[in-house]
């Protein structure tokens, strides 16, 4: 009997009359075809001979295992191989070629070589770029570090120059400078980590001075124009500003005829002219007032007083309290000695015993008790008071007791 296999011959009873050889359908070889010819396999389940149809430039053989599983190339993976596995790209004729990712990302498109999801903030085709706002070392490794740019100050992109080893940013906002964007350009001040522009009022100029304002404080540097102050918003001591408001002037005090007629332009300074006026013409006389203020004559015999500043003000002002506070202590010292005086003239008595002959005369003068009652002062009644206060006491000779 032929006993060729009912799935792999052509037919069950024709067989080679000499070696038995049966008639063997496409993929399967043996005696009887009951096995799978070289690049097939059997499906499980049904023991048919299925195809390997492995990729002849991914896979090293035609033959597959019995899952149909082919035996791919280095770089190549798929049940057939025929892809790149990861880390590969760009499937030819050959082999897969590894990606290019300088060591930053594992994967890539597989057809164009793009490296994806590159590592350690590094960007571009092949990561060979690093991101915005990092910077390549110059260490061996070339790790991409922060740049120390402010987005606040800067475009927070820098770059390092060949043979250096620190960076600078690439562009400072206005206002700032320095290879970190960590400084205040020239005009501009500090104001909590933020550079903020000096407000001087126009009155200063910055080719005349090292800086238009202090960079840690912003108070202006060099006020021109006559003109004082923080911001030089005011006109300086001896100017005022005129009648437009724009410019400082020199400001003018002048005194008219009389003493009482003094006037000066500082502003605010009616009641302290006043003030001022009446202590002079109270307390200095002309000499002394023409030596303080100097004045020159003119044709229309009026005086003119030099200029007087507050502080001069306030020199005389406390002069003259002072005189009158040390003329007020020494007038109340000497209320106080008199007092004083008096009551120790009232309240110092004195006695006075004058041994007689005959007698003992016993006085006592006290000017606040001109009658004083000196009964009891002896023990004897044969005292005799006098109507001046005196007391006269008459004993027998050594018989007297005081």
């Amino acid at each position: 009997l032929c006993n060729c296999s009912s799935v792999g011959s052509a037919s069950v009873a024709e067989c080679n009359h000499t070696t038995g050889q049966c008639r063997c359908l496409a993929g399967y070889v043996g005696l009887h075809c009951e096995s799978c010819a070289h690049g097939f396999y059997p499906e499980q389940g049904t023991h048919l001979c299925q195809p390997c149809a492995c990729s002849p430039s991914g896979s090293s053989s035609a033959q597959c295992d019995h899952s149909g599983k082919c035996q791919c190339k280095v770089g190549v993976t798929g049940l057939k191989c025929d892809r790149c596995s990861e880390g590969y790209y760009r499937f030819n004729e050959t082999t897969c070629e590894p990606c290019q990712c300088n060591n930053h990302s594992q994967t890539c498109n597989s057809s164009t070589g793009t490296c994806l999801n590159c590592q350690e903030n590094t960007e571009g085709t092949h990561c060979e770029l690093c991101k915005e706002g990092f910077y390549r070392t110059a260490h061996p490794a070339h790790t991409c570090q922060r740049c120390p740019c402010s987005i606040v100050a800067s475009t927070g992109t820098c770059h390092i120059q060949p043979g250096e080893a620190a960076p600078r940013c690439d562009r400072c906002w206005t206002g700032y400078t320095g290879l970190n964007c960590n400084q205040c350009e020239q005009g501009y001040y500090n104001s909590d980590s933020i550079c903020v522009r000096c407000k001087c009022n126009g009155n200063v100029d910055p080719a005349r001075s090292p800086g238009v304002c202090r960079p840690d404080s912003g108070e202006c540097i060099g006020c021109l124009y006559h003109t004082a102050g923080f911001h030089c918003e005011r006109c300086e001591e001896g100017y005022a500003r005129d009648p437009e408001g724009t410019n400082c002037t020199r400001k003018e005090a002048t005194l008219g005829p009389e003493p009482r007629e003094f006037t000066t332009s500082a502003p605010n300074a009616t009641k302290a002219t006043s003030f001022f006026t009446a202590v002079l013409n109270s307390t200095l006389s002309p000499t002394t007032l023409q030596t303080v203020f100097p004045i020159s004559p003119s044709d229309n015999s009026t005086s003119t007083f030099a200029d007087v500043s507050w502080t001069q003000f306030n020199i005389i002002i406390l002069t003259v309290i002072t005189i009158v506070v040390v003329l007020l202590m020494g007038f109340v010292g000497a209320v106080y000695m008199y007092r004083e005086y008096q009551n120790r003239k009232l309240n110092a008595p004195f006695w006075t015993i004058e041994l007689k002959e005959d007698n003992i005369s016993f006085s006592s003068y006290h000017d606040s008790i001109p009658n004083a009652d000196v009964s009891g002062l002896l023990e004897d009644d044969g005292n005799e008071v006098a109507p001046n206060g005196q007391l006269t006491l008459t004993t027998p000779m050594h018989n007297y007791k005081a």
